[in-house]
């Protein structure tokens, strides 16, 4: 189990979800004659050292239970240790030996305090608000300031106040209104145009590394900006503002507001600036949907816009798609927080998100959104089995393409004139799949697969449907390669 659970924890590190993870062992190997642990930890399932060794390079903290007697104070403070800054998963050993053992409860079983929220410093944010005041050109990239509702709604305060643009570069949530005239999609074309950059939540908000903003100071805010579980991380920050995100962006809009700095006379030409700029975004968008629309193979970025245009506003989209991520961050609409989930940290927890996704949003329509390659890596059926067992229906689309893309791309880009380029065979890439559509059949669902672009809406209009009847439903969708 912790084998297999080690991705999805890996994932909560990436992500700074507070989580304590407990698994067991035996320690014993059946040399107790007054307890039998059984024959697989003496055989096969032994870690050397312990299994919390094989979780230390991805949890906060890992440690072993070291008696009955000490069990209560290390899971307290196990959980204390999740939850504070930088938050992330900890991880707890309890043999079996510990588990089955008697127990006394403690004197004192307490609630346990709540983590304290760390705000950034006054002369951190006095200086970032300064240098807002400063600004001709100021832009903001984000990749989880909406990861809250808070967050969100100081991010949508402070651009709307000093008409900033927000940009997300590979975002893990739903962090601004997408319809929003501040809203200019990827950082790419406008990061060499500020003269103020603000990194407002991202573990590397650039690619390369190096490539960042040439002529712009750079602030970076967030509670841990520095990522211990990162290899290497170049922010090109000149300042940072430590703190809770969320939170700190709302002092930061008090300390402008403070300077009424909302008033400045620039800021009625940036605002109309950014709008045109948001408009051209539109625009595009716009033109690429239209012109996709009836293509066949169906185009990518015509799933997106069909999606849209047929799911609710509410919708909560679980996101794992690897080639075509980029088409669902610009064509896929969303307004609100807690609305797009990215199932980061490594392959295989698409469907796993979205029954979380329905668990804590049972009045919402959940959207699982899998490449076929990322789809398989899931645990189908156990994911199907336990929406039904547990009351959780929900959709999965599949954007088929038949390949294993990503892994031809990587081909193509590093032996541009090897073997496979030249002689078109790609080992490893083309996924005959089975009929994706039928895997539901088990489980009651409703599936369907879409190879005409007309034929699209209609089809997801059914599978809305049936989730809202309560079954679960697979679309899977012939993408053009």
């Amino acid at each position: 189990g912790l084998l297999q659970g080690g991705v999805g924890i890996h994932a909560a590190l990436q992500a700074e979800v507070p989580m304590l993870v407990c698994s067991g062992e035996a320690n014993s190997y059946g040399e107790n004659p007054e307890l039998d642990p059984q024959g697989q930890w003496y055989r096969n399932l032994s870690v050397v050292g312990g299994p919390n060794r094989f979780v230390e390079p991805f949890v906060k903290w890992s440690g072993q239970a070291t008696s009955p007697h000490t069990l209560y104070e290390q899971l307290v403070r196990a959980g204390e240790m999740a939850q504070r800054v930088p938050k992330g998963p900890t991880y707890l050993d309890i043999p079996i030996e510990t588990m089955l053992h008697d127990w006394a409860v403690p004197d004192k079983i307490r609630k346990v305090a709540a983590a304290p929220q760390v705000h950034p410093s006054n002369e951190s944010v006095n200086l970032l608000a300064d240098l807002i005041c400063r600004s001709e050109n100021p832009l903001i990239i984000t990749d989880y300031a909406g990861a809250n509702e808070v967050g969100f709604a100081n991010l949508v305060a402070l651009s709307e106040m000093m008409a900033i643009p927000v940009t997300e570069s590979s975002p893990l949530c739903s962090n601004f209104p997408k319809s929003h005239p501040m809203y200019l999609g990827n950082p790419n074309p406008h990061m060499n145009q500020a003269d103020l950059v603000m990194v407002m939540g991202s573990r590397a908000p650039w690619y390369p590394p190096a490539n960042g903003p040439k002529n712009a100071t750079v602030v970076v805010m967030d509670a841990a900006p520095l990522k211990g579980d990162m290899v290497y991380q170049n922010l090109l920050a000149d300042h940072y503002v430590e703190g809770d995100l969320g939170s700190g962006i709302g002092l930061l809009v008090e300390a402008l507001r403070a300077r009424n700095a909302g008033d400045d006379s620039r800021i009625p030409d940036r605002r109309q600036y950014v709008s045109a700029e948001h408009t051209k975004f539109v625009d595009a968008s716009r033109a690429t949907v239209e012109a996709a629309k009836s293509q066949s193979p169906i185009d990518p970025a015509w799933l997106c816009a069909a999606i849209s245009e047929v799911m609710p506003d509410n919708t909560i989209f679980s996101e794992e798609v690897t080639t075509h991520r980029g088409t669902v961050v610009r064509y896929v609409d969303w307004e609100t927080p807690h609305r797009y989930l990215n199932a980061n940290g490594g392959l295989g927890q698409g469907l796993g998100v979205a029954l979380g996704a329905k668990l804590a949003r049972p009045n919402q329509p959940v959207v699982a959104l899998m490449g076929d390659g990322g789809f398989l890596y899931n645990p189908i059926t156990q994911s199907f089995g336990v929406a039904i067992e547990a009351n959780l229906p929900f959709m999965t689309i599949i954007f088929n393409n038949a390949n294993y893309e990503a892994m031809r791309r990587n081909h193509a880009h590093y032996y541009p004139e090897g073997v496979a380029a030249r002689s078109d065979i790609w080992h490893g890439v083309h996924i005959p799949g089975p009929d994706y559509a039928k895997l539901v059949d088990p489980f009651g669902g409703f599936g369907v697969r879409v190879e005409d672009p007309a034929q699209l809406k209609p089809a997801l209009e059914q599978a809305l449907a049936a989730i809202n009847s309560g079954k679960i439903a697979l679309v899977d969708v012939a993408l053009r390669v």
